[in-house]
C-alpha cells in the first residue's frame, strides 16, 4: 500500500519460480458439477447488506465488474482440502488478453502473512525468538528510543500481531518514474521515501494498531539474521516448499515476467500511471502471486494444523500462528469465525490491485479473490459471499436489514460533521429525503433507516447510530462495524 541498487534483480530465480508450475496446481478439466458451482457463483453476487423485500438482491459478476470498473478478477476455491477450481474473468489489460488462472497480481498486504511464515521458520531454527528484544538481532538498524514509550523493547511477536506500537499504516509504493529508496531510507523516512519515519507511537503490547511499518522492521530483522536477499529467502523457505510456483517477492517485477502480469487500474477505470508500483517494503506489500498459489498457502496451513506435510512450520508453530490475540489477530493473520469453525484471512490493497483470501482451519475449505482495480475489495467480498453460500460456509453471509420510513424533518437534525478521530470524520448531508454519509477520503453514499436513530449502509455491513444529549439535541454518532463501536462527536 520501485530503479535502485537496493532492489536486487534476480531473473534466474524468477524464471525458476514461475516455470516450476506443478501438474497438481489445477484440475485439468472441471466436472459438470463444479461448472455448475462456478456458474452459480458468477451469476449471483449478493451485496454485503440485503434489504428485506428488495427483489434486486444480487447481480452477476460481469455486471458488478462493469459497475465498479474492475477489468479483471481471478478466483481459486479450495474444497475438501484441494483446489477444486481456479478461473480468470475479464481482462488483464483493457482491450488486451484475458485473465487466466496463471495471471500474476500484486497481493498488497497479503504479502504479510506469507512473509510472517518465513520469520516463524527462522524462529523454529533458533535464529530468532518471538519474545526477545529485536534490537538484539538487528544489526543494520535499531529501533530508536521514543518519548511515547520510554525504555520500551519490541518483540517479533508484537511486530507480527500489530501490537508493537509503530507508525505507518501502509505504503503507496513508487511509480515507474520515481526513484526508489533503500529499506533503511524507508525505516528512517529519508528521501526519496514517501512515508514518514517508522517510529514507536505507543508502548508495545498496549493496543492493537495495524502497522505496515512494523512489518518493514520485520523485513530488516530477517535480512540481518539470514543475510540473504529477501526474495530468495522467501522463495527458499516458503514459496517453493509449499508449491507457490507462480509467486515472487521481487520488486520491481523482472521484465521477463511482466507479460504474465495484470495491469493495475484506478477506481474510475483509468490505468494507474506508469503501471504497477514498486514496493521496497516487500514483507508488507511486495508479493506477486496468483489465487492458485495462495490456495496452496491455505492448504499448507490446513495440513500443518493436522500435523501433515508441515513443509514450513511445525504443527505447534502453526497453531501459535493461528491463535487470536488483541484485535483477533494471530501472527500475521486475522482470525474469525466461531470457536468451533475458525477461519484465517487477510486482505490486500496496493495501487490498482485489491485482493482477499479466507481459509477455514478445519474441513479444508477456503477461497482467494484477486482483482486489478482500486475498489476491488468490495467486489472480492461479494464474490466471497457468493462462494460461501454455494459451498455452505457458516460465515460471510450478507446482513439482512429492514428499512423503515423516517420523516425528512427528523433526518435534518442529523446533518453535520462528526469527528471519530483527528484525521477521520463522517459528514452527514440530506439530499431531498435521502440521508447521505461521506467518510474521509471515501465516496458519498446513502444510508437507510432501521429506526428513527439507527441507520445502515448497503455497500458495507456497517450501522450508524445517532445519539442525543440530555437536551434532545443530536450530539454524536456511533459507527458500528466489524464488532467495533466508534464514537464521533458532532462539530
Amino acid at each position: 500500500m520501485v530503479k535502485t541498487r537496493a532492489i536486487t534483480a534476480m531473473p534466474s530465480l524468477a524464471l525458476y519460480t514461475l516455470l516450476g508450475l506443478s501438474a497438481r496446481t489445477l484440475p485439468a478439466q472441471v466436472s459438470p458439477e463444479v461448472q455448475r458451482h462456478i456458474d452459480k457463483i458468477a451469476g449471483c453476487l449478493p451485496g454485503p447488506v440485503v434489504v428485506k423485500s428488495d427483489p434486486d438482491v444480487c447481480h452477476s459478476l460481469k455486471e458488478r465488474m462493469a459497475e465498479m470498473h474492475v477489468p479483471g478478477v481471478s478466483i481459486a476455491v479450495v474444497h475438501n482440502g484441494v483446489i477444486e477450481w481456479a478461473q480468470g474473468f475479464g481482462v488483464a489489460q483493457l482491450e488486451g488478453k484475458p485473465v487466466t488462472a496463471d495471471t500474476l497480481f500484486q497481493a498488497g498486504s497479503i504479502s504479510k502473512p506469507v512473509a510472517a511464515m518465513a520469520a516463524l521458520h527462522l524462529v523454529q531454527q533458533g535464529k530468532l525468538s518471538l519474545d526477545v528484544d529485536i534490537n538484539q538481532s538487528l544489526t543494520s538498524w535499531k529501533v530508536p528510543a521514543s518519548a511515547a514509550a520510554p525504555g520500551a523493547t519490541v518483540t517479533l511477536r508484537e511486530l507480527l500481531t500489530h501490537t508493537a506500537g509503530f507508525t505507518v499504516h501502509g505504503f503507496p509504493g513508487y511509480a515507474a518514474d520515481e526513484t526508489v529508496p533503500t529499506l533503511l531510507q524507508v525505516l528512517n523516512g529519508e528521501k526519496p521515501a514517501n512515508t514518514p519515519p517508522i517510529r514507536l507511537e505507543s508502548p508495545p503490547a498496549s493496543k492493537w494498531n495495524y502497522s505496515g511499518g512494523g512489518y518493514t522492521i520485520m523485513q530488516q530483522l530477517v535480512l540481518d539474521v539470514s543475510r540473504q536477499p529477501f526474495p530468495k529467502l522467501l522463495h527458499d523457505t516458503v514459496l517453493a516448499p509449499i508449491g507457490m510456483a507462480h509467486s515472487t517477492y521481487q520488486q520491481p517485477l523482472p521484465a521477463e515476467l511482466r507479460g504474465s502480469a495484470a495491469s493495475p487500474y484506478n477506481e474510475d477505470g483509468t490505468p494507474v500511471k506508469g503501471g504497477a508500483h514498486t514496493y521496497p517494503e516487500m514483507a508488507a506489500a511486495g508479493l506477486w502471486t496468483t489465487p492458485s498459489d495462495l490456495a496452496h498457502y491455505i492448504i499448507e496451513n490446513q495440513h500443518s494444523l493436522r500435523g501433515e506435510d508441515n513443509h514450513v512450520l511445525s504443527r505447534d508453530m502453526t497453531k501459535e500462528m493461528m491463535t487470536a490475540g488483541q484485535g483477533n489477530w494471530g501472527l500475521g493473520l486475522q482470525i474469525g469465525g466461531s470457536a468451533s469453525k475458525p477461519y484465517f484471512s487477510h486482505s490486500g490493497v496496493n495501487a490498482g490491485f485489491e485482493s482477499l483470501f479466507v481459509g477455514y482451519e478445519q474441513d479444508g475449505e477456503g477461497a482467494v479473490v484477486m482483482t486489478n482495480a482500486q475498489g476491488g475489495t468490495r467486489l472480492a467480498y461479494e464474490v466471497m459471499s457468493s462462494i460461501a453460500a454455494e459451498y455452505q460456509w457458516p460465515d460471510f453471509k450478507p446482513a439482512v436489514r429492514a428499512a423503515v420510513k423516517v420523516d425528512s424533518g427528523v433526518l435534518a437534525h442529523y446533518v453535520g460533521t462528526y469527528e471519530l478521530a483527528p484525521t477521520f470524520s463522517i459528514v452527514v448531508t440530506l439530499d431531498k429525503d435521502q440521508l447521505m454519509a461521506q467518510a474521509t477520503n471515501q465516496p458519498n453514499v446513502p444510508i437507510f433507516s432501521e429506526s428513527e436513530k439507527l441507520f445502515f449502509l448497503k455497500i458495507v455491513d456497517a450501522q450508524i447510530e445517532f445519539v442525543k444529549d440530555d437536551k434532545g439535541n443530536v450530539s454524536s454518532l456511533v459507527l458500528h462495524q466489524n464488532g467495533h463501536d466508534t464514537k464521533g462527536l458532532k462539530k
